[in-house]
């Protein structure tokens, strides 16, 4: 997995790691609950225009973003507000959110996850990016997909009328 392991760490160079398509943006593994003992994971997200998940809410674990590149609109509880490139943010478990790319392009971020194991929601949902460049087009069975796995992964769904 281009991927150097040893007892003081990982070692990834740029645009390597597992890369999966969620929900139509570009997931890429960078460290997994297996690698540190379960305390965090983290995750490289390619965001496509105007895209991003359903508000949702964790029950089990905070995200942190920090924006690399690009424009997100972020809802944290009744909160509104536009994150850019050095944007920090951090959602305790707990509280309604959910992010939009609303930039010119395709926007990035990493997410660190605390504690580790919601990845392994990102693994049954997502696809495997053998093409990087292009996600595959839209299926509606994965809304389904979804919400049948949240529960198992104590995530609440608040999809918006018209499904997606």
């Amino acid at each position: 997995m281009n991927r150097e392991k040893n007892v003081s760490g990982i070692t990834l160079q740029p645009g390597m790691g597992k890369s999966l398509w969620v929900l139509g943006d570009l997931y890429t593994f960078k460290v997994v609950g297996e690698e540190t003992g379960g305390a965090f994971a983290v995750l490289e997200v390619q965001v496509e225009l105007q895209n991003g998940p359903p508000p949702h809410i964790h029950h089990r674990e905070d995200e942190t973003f920090y924006v690399l590149e690009g424009e997100f609109s972020f809802l944290h509880g009744d909160i509104k507000f536009t994150a850019t490139a050095g944007s920090f943010v951090y959602i305790p478990r707990g509280t309604l959110h959910t992010f939009k790319n609303i930039g010119t392009s395709q926007g990035r971020f990493l997410v660190i996850i605390t504690p580790a194991g919601f990845e392994k929601f990102f693994e049954e949902i997502g696809e495997p990016a053998i093409d990087k460049s292009s996600p595959p087009p839209f299926n509606p069975a994965t809304v389904e997909k979804l919400l049948t796995l949240a529960p198992k992964y104590h995530l609440e769904v608040r999809v918006p009328s018209g499904g997606r």
